[in-house]
């Protein structure tokens, strides 16, 4: 349920409908506007009784809200929401972000030669796997701790702030010591105990839509972080399981608007698993920045051919700095500005 005070309600209003809904046995979440606030209702298993809730002062009119996702929704939030990373504002209004890197952390030298030329050609963030969730268990599994060590070595290297993934509750913290944005995979979509572990933190994730989950599972995904208190979520479309074999995923870019109409999260588009191919990752890159994405994850490494994991799917340096060349010209085209707009 959602509670929209009247334009002109004051604080002790607002406390008021507060300490009601509390009484009641539920969650009270403030929602601040531009024009008003709400306060939305969790907690609840059914419908809730407004009628004591629409006599208070200052209360406009109350909306049931029968969503399993709440506070993801535009519904609770009707504004978006900005992720600040490090610096890198994420979001609408915003310019879209390009974040570049290895699949995988494999040595020093690697990190950093790939971290100082995806920083020279323009990109906002470094990605790099340090702990590797496989298909196989005889795959390169990542560096772990020694791989974050290494990203750590070539953020400062390059000034970029850090992507990378956790797997598991029990690494949340140690990850949170050396990434500025915490990335969950696909195959930890509803891992709900690592969603709740990074709730309780207070950095950015990055949330990646499972293989086969449908848009509803994936916004309920993004609410079991926020509900632990952490609304700093960016989510990403990595392309979905179906019967195509083509390409090693369907990328759907159709959900990018349509995340835009159901949440005020950020979106963003990883081109490179969604497609399995280097050839179709420039392409596909732009054309989630023509639907409305909010930032790209490509894969580069310094030599595709020797890369331990992902190889086929990553761009050369010749090849992303082609990208981010069509990447300038496809921002002005569009009409977005090198800084991030925010409302006052």
């Amino acid at each position: 349920m959602l509670i929209v005070m009247n334009h002109n309600a004051v604080p002790a209003d607002v406390d008021s409908v507060v300490r009601i809904v509390q009484e009641m046995g539920y969650r009270a979440e403030p929602i601040p506007g531009s024009e008003r606030t709400a306060i939305g209702v969790l907690g609840n298993h059914g419908y809730v009784d407004d009628s004591k809730i629409l006599e208070l002062p200052g209360v406009q009119r109350v909306i049931h809200v029968s969503k399993p996702y709440k506070l993801v929704s535009r519904d609770f939030h009707p504004e978006d929401t900005i992720v600040d990373v490090a610096g890198v504002k994420v979001g609408q209004g915003c310019r879209p972000v390009v974040v570049g890197g290895p699949c995988a952390v494999e040595g020093e030298e690697q990190i950093v030669k790939t971290a100082l030329h995806v920083k020279k050609c323009g990109a906002d963030m470094l990605r790099g796997g340090a702990f590797k969730p496989r298909t196989g268990p005889h795959t390169f599994q990542g560096l772990r701790e020694e791989g974050l060590k290494l990203l750590a070595i070539a953020g400062r290297e390059s000034g970029l702030p850090i992507v990378t993934e956790v797997m598991s509750p029990d690494n949340v913290g140690l990850v949170a010591e050396y990434a500025d944005l915490l990335q969950v995979g696909a195959r930890n979509m509803q891992n709900f105990d690592l969603l709740r572990e990074l709730g309780k933190i207070r950095k950015p994730v990055l949330l990646k839509r499972g293989m086969s989950a449908t848009v509803e599972e994936f916004l309920a995904a993004a609410e079991y972080i926020l509900a632990e208190g952490n609304e700093q979520v960016i989510l990403c479309e990595r392309g979905i399981r179906t019967y195509e074999t083509a390409t090693r995923n369907t990328l759907d870019l159709s959900v990018v608007p349509l995340i835009k109409e159901m949440s005020h999260m950020p979106i963003m588009v990883d081109p490179s698993h969604a497609t399995g191919k280097r050839s179709l990752v420039a392409p596909m890159a732009k054309a989630a920045l023509v639907a409305g994405a909010d930032g790209v994850l490509v894969e580069v490494h310094p030599n595709p051919e020797k890369a331990l994991s992902d190889g086929p799917q990553s761009l050369t340096f010749a090849g992303f700095d082609q990208l981010m060349n069509e990447i300038g010209l496809l921002n002005t085209f569009l009409g977005h500005r090198p800084f991030c707009i925010q409302s006052a």
